[in-house]
């Protein structure tokens, strides 16, 4: 089961660094991202909304 915050899913995806290295990207979606998958909330992190947009995003606690 995904985690969900206001109708945005988080996804996350692989993505490899100029040196080579892999990094997981955590990102919110409304819609079905074109790369990506759903995913639970990962160890270490919390959910805060932007007071400007109200859009989700995730903060390391």
């Amino acid at each position: 089961m995904a985690f969900e915050k206001n109708g945005y899913t988080l996804h996350a995806r692989e993505v490899v660094l100029k040196g080579g290295h892999k990094q997981v990207v955590y990102f919110f979606s409304q819609r079905n991202p074109k790369s990506g998958t759903p995913v639970e909330m990962p160890e270490g992190y919390s959910v805060a909304l932007n007071k400007r947009t109200g859009l989700p995003y995730l903060k390391k606690s």
